[in-house]
């Protein structure tokens, strides 16, 4: 009807729309979002853009990680296998650990490269997930990295890895098709620095 708002839908891109006038709609926002796997992402509209944020912040365990796009002189971008699908190599932040030696530490003991270089920042992401019935956001800070392929990589049976790969252009189409949706906008971000067409 006319001068009705809009009602919770899914658009055909997979991404969650909702027009969010308190804290009740944007908490149905956010347990849909983390409830399902196939979602994108979230657009929220309707208030101060401040405020939506501090409504969705509210039904969260906030997680601080880092991660690296780690770069070979071959132009190869590294991944992880963990869980079924491709990635890149993240983690938690550590409490009073400086962002950047995050980062270099998780790729360390993810992949096993040692002679790691990191150059600089890259992207920020965003995403939610459900762990012992808590809902957690996390905030992945990623940095451009250059690696050597000459070392032997190992992958962290621990943390669920089950294969470290240099990924060539085949390679990275196949990462596409099999990783997370916020993982393309670090893809992204490496393939514009790199000068790679996407």
């Amino acid at each position: 009807m006319i001068g009705e708002r809009p009602k919770l839908r899914v658009l055909p891109a997979n991404w969650l729309m909702l027009y969010v006038d308190g804290p009740e709609a944007m908490a149905l926002a956010a347990s849909t979002l983390a409830r399902e796997p196939d979602l994108r992402g979230l657009h929220a509209f309707g208030g101060d853009p401040d405020q939506l944020w501090e409504w969705f912040r509210q039904g969260f365990r906030f997680v601080q990680a880092a991660g690296g796009a780690v770069t070979d002189a071959n132009g190869r971008l590294l991944a992880i296998h963990r869980l079924g699908r491709w990635d890149l190599p993240k983690g938690k932040v550590e409490p009073d650990e400086a962002i950047e030696a995050a980062a270099l530490r998780e790729v360390r003991e993810e992949c096993g490269l040692h002679s790691l270089e990191l150059e600089g920042p890259l992207c920020l992401t965003w995403h939610v997930y459900e762990r012992g019935g808590v809902q957690h956001l996390k905030r992945t800070d990623w940095f451009l990295m250059r690696g050597d392929a000459a070392e032997t990589l190992t992958a962290q049976t621990e943390e669920a890895i089950d294969a470290v790969r240099w990924l060539d252009a085949a390679g990275r189409a196949e990462l596409r098709r099999d990783t997370y949706p916020s993982l393309i906008k670090v893809l992204n971000a490496w393939e514009a620095a790199q000068g790679h067409r996407a």
